[in-house]
């Protein structure tokens, strides 16, 4: 059992995090990957607990690269990723692992999410994908609907999630392309075109404290990155009928975010985010053929593991089902 934290100017929460970590009822390895901080926070942590594997990048290579570096590193049969601003309730891994003993064919898992300034709230209990190609995180600053039965998502959250480490390397981690911001949707989207579900397991819980639990806006940095990835992640693995079905959608959804952005003044960023998307669209088309290529189901599938009631996207809803076998590939 390993664990990947990836800090960046983690500051005091990272310690929390950690403590968090070696409190769990379950004995995991703790891989702690810094990408090029200079608050030193990632450095007295590891020289705290020797147990810590250490690595550390001279620059800021990303999220998803630095997920995959301790992924590499890791020894463990299972592998969960929990952010820096993130503290494990002390059976988190415990119920993890014993949803994977519970359900021997699943091998990609989630939890639930509370905002730690609120814990009465939720920060997501599942990623859930709109048909118009639009993700997002189920639950988003909603009351925590209390206790529920575990179910499938479109995708696991990449800030508190455990998947099979032979699965996740075996299928390149997280796209490096990507950088940060979507990546996690990306994996899940690439597991459900394999046929491999995620399962939210509602009893293991994780307190998140996050950048916007107050519901205001997210930096130029996160805006970029959210939207130039939304549309490279519709381009790579949305399959062939799906994708011509709701590109209409999808763009008729982008243009009502942006108008909506355009009345709060901040237009600039995603618009950078979408040209930027548009100016390398070869990359996502690159990445879709490899995407594409390891398809097992048909677009049928896909279309019944997502949403398509625009009310749960406005509403930021759960959107948990019951396991239910996958169809043979088709369309």
């Amino acid at each position: 059992m390993s664990v990947v934290v990836v800090a960046y100017e983690s500051g005091p929460l990272l310690r929390d995090c950690l403590a968090s970590l070696k409190a769990q009822t379950v004995a995991a390895e703790v891989i702690l990957v810094d990408n090029a901080s200079t608050d030193g926070a990632a450095e007295a942590a590891a020289k705290a607990d020797p147990s810590v594997v250490f690595i550390r990048n001279a620059e800021n290579l990303g999220f998803a690269a630095a997920v995959n570096q301790g992924a590499r590193a890791a020894e463990g049969r299972w592998l969960a990723l929990l952010n820096p601003d993130a503290m494990a309730e002390p059976d988190w891994l415990e119920k993890l692992l014993a949803a994977a003993a519970d359900n021997p064919a699943v091998k990609s898992f989630g939890c639930r999410q509370l905002l730690a300034e609120d814990t009465s709230r939720l920060d997501g209990l599942g990623d859930v994908m709109a048909a118009a190609g639009f993700p997002f995180r189920g639950g988003y600053l909603q009351p925590d609907p209390g206790p529920m039965a575990a179910g499938e998502a479109f995708s696991a959250c990449g800030g508190a999630m455990l998947i099979d480490r032979a699965l996740f390397l075996e299928m390149g981690g997280f796209d490096e392309r990507l950088f940060c911001y979507c990546e996690d949707v990306d994996l899940g989207y690439r597991l459900r075109l394999r046929g491999e579900p995620t399962l939210i397991v509602p009893d293991a819980v994780v307190r998140h404290v996050g950048g916007t639990a107050s519901g205001g806006p997210r930096s130029d940095f996160a805006v970029f990155h959210g939207t130039r990835n939304r549309l490279w992640i519709f381009v790579k693995d949305t399959p062939p009928v799906l994708f011509w079905l709701t590109l209409p959608v999808h763009l008729l959804a982008t243009a009502l975010l942006f108008a909506r952005h355009a009345t709060r003044g901040e237009l600039a960023s995603p618009w950078r985010g979408f040209k930027a998307g548009l100016k390398d669209l070869h990359i996502a088309l690159d990445a879709r053929r490899e995407a594409q290529a390891q398809r097992k189901v048909g677009s049928l599938e896909i279309a019944r593991a997502m949403t398509w009631n625009p009310l749960d996207l406005f509403g930021r809803r759960v959107v948990i089902r019951p396991r239910r076998p996958t169809r043979p590939a088709g369309a």
